[in-house]
């Protein structure tokens, strides 16, 4: 079976038909996704910030990540609920669409990024948790990640400018 045959299936599902057919569902979706990528991106732009060096109103890193990290968590579910529904939209332009397959690829990055953060910096986190600033990999990690969430940003809204509109 092939990607376009497969990407043909999901464009005929109810669903799919469902969301195109509905004037409100798409708006309804894609206001969804960007509150919930709001969340995601500012409860990573805060523990960024406090891995650049930047004082937060906790001085201990573990305990800004420990609080913030359910939210992120919870939104990011959110987020990839809803984009998916709105794949499923147009699955044929969305997997023709270099901004999102750009997008997709730099959201698993970012995902790369955070394990390697997690399964390196942060082990010795008692070290460092509340000094300023923190250790050159955690202040890396911290731009890394804000340049590529950023990045995810831009390129979701460059979708929605050249994303071809194909309805079956």
């Amino acid at each position: 079976m092939s990607l376009e045959s497969v990407l043909q299936q999901v464009n005929d599902l109810s669903i799919s038909s469902a969301i195109r057919e509905n004037v409100n569902a798409f708006p309804i979706l894609e206001s969804l996704h960007v509150l919930g990528l709001a969340i995601v991106f500012g409860t990573i732009l805060i523990v960024d910030l406090r891995l650049f060096g930047v004082a937060a109103h906790r001085p201990s890193a573990k305990r800004l990540t420990a609080e913030l990290l359910p939210y992120t968590w919870v939104a990011f579910v959110m987020v990839a609920i809803t984009g998916l529904l709105m794949f499923m939209s147009n699955p044929v332009s969305y997997a023709n669409n270099t901004q999102f397959l750009l997008k997709l690829v730099i959201i698993a990055v970012a995902g790369l990024n955070m394990v390697w953060f997690h399964s390196t910096t942060y082990r010795r986190i008692a070290e460092w948790d509340e000094d300023m600033p923190p250790p050159i990999a955690a202040r890396v990690s911290g731009a890394v990640s804000f340049i590529l969430w950023v990045t995810v940003i831009f390129l979701g809204r460059w979708i929605g400018f050249t994303l071809e509109t194909l309805f079956f």
